[in-house]
């Protein structure tokens, strides 16, 4: 008994500094956040019970749910081409060559790069005199004249800030994949050759199923990305024109500091991480079904 006891005492003590980080750096902001959501608070004066009244203002704020929505769209514009991408790409690179190592290593490389460079690098690429984009476009023949990508039409700037975060992100999901597919035992897939199936019917028949969970996993994270797309959006856009360009985490970033509004901007993010909560369930659920 007391070496069982003994033993209980040391397995926490192992565990402490995982529970403390945990508590420290995510318990406390959560209900730290919570409990300002309930508050008017401005920083420059002392913070004030009201409620719901913060939430209430949500739900009727417009601005708040056209960002939401743009927020959506962005989302499902860009999860199926990171999906379908990032596998195709595994599918290409999956034997161990040199070249597809090679191959796989260049298209990984932007995943290492901060989000913030990689933004501004794009902001670059996009330059209206300046940017390579226009200069190749022209050079091609496609356009007579130089595009406004950024800040003035908002599907424009919505397709280039795709194109920067799919160079980018792309070799994430390809990695994962690479590594599920190959976990798939060789003999699987040598009994579905035995039988005759063509590679494509290895691939959504053998392979697909088999790496189901995976795919769901690489999903929930692009979608979890891309519901906090931020810093793209701040850089390349500063959500214009006239906010549409806005994404929800960027309303939340102009009502908590610009504005002050640090009680109703933790509703806000309140809201939206009950939304992330929901997508996690899902994709949980889901993927119990297909691993029954």
């Amino acid at each position: 008994m007391r070496r069982h006891t003994r033993s209980r005492w040391l397995g926490l003590a192992y565990l402490s500094p995982a529970l403390l980080f945990v508590l420290t750096f995510t318990v406390y902001p959560l209900g730290r956040m919570v409990w300002m959501s309930f508050h008017n608070w401005s920083l420059i004066s002392p913070p004030r019970w009201v409620g719901l009244d913060n939430y209430r203002q949500a739900f009727e704020d417009r601005q708040f749910w056209v960002s939401l929505g743009f927020t959506f769209k962005y989302t499902l514009i860009i999860t199926p081409i990171l999906i379908v991408g990032g596998y195709l790409l595994a599918l290409l690179t999956v034997s161990n060559s040199p070249l597809r190592r090679i191959t796989r290593t260049v298209v990984f490389t932007p995943v290492v790069i901060g989000l913030g460079v990689s933004s501004l690098l794009w902001y670059w690429l996009f330059s209206t005199d300046f940017g390579f984009v226009n200069k190749v476009l022209m050079d091609g023949g496609l356009i007579d004249s130089p595009i406004v990508w950024l800040g003035v039409d908002a599907d424009r700037s919505n397709l280039a800030i795709i194109v920067s975060v799919v160079w980018k992100v792309i070799g994430f999901g390809m990695v994962l994949f690479v590594g599920a597919i190959q976990a798939v035992p060789s003999e699987v897939t040598e009994a579905s050759m035995v039988d005759g199936a063509t590679y494509r019917q290895r691939v959504t028949r053998v392979l697909l199923p088999l790496t189901l969970r995976t795919v769901l996993l690489v999903t929930l994270l692009s979608v979890i990305g891309s519901l906090l797309a931020f810093d793209q959006f701040y850089i390349m856009t500063a959500g214009q024109p006239q906010n549409e360009t806005a994404t929800s985490v960027f309303f939340v970033y102009l009502n908590s500091f610009p504005y002050l509004k640090l009680g109703y901007g933790a509703a806000l993010s309140m809201v939206l991480a009950l939304t992330i909560l929901a997508f996690t369930v899902v994709q949980l659920l889901v993927a119990r079904r297909s691993h029954s």
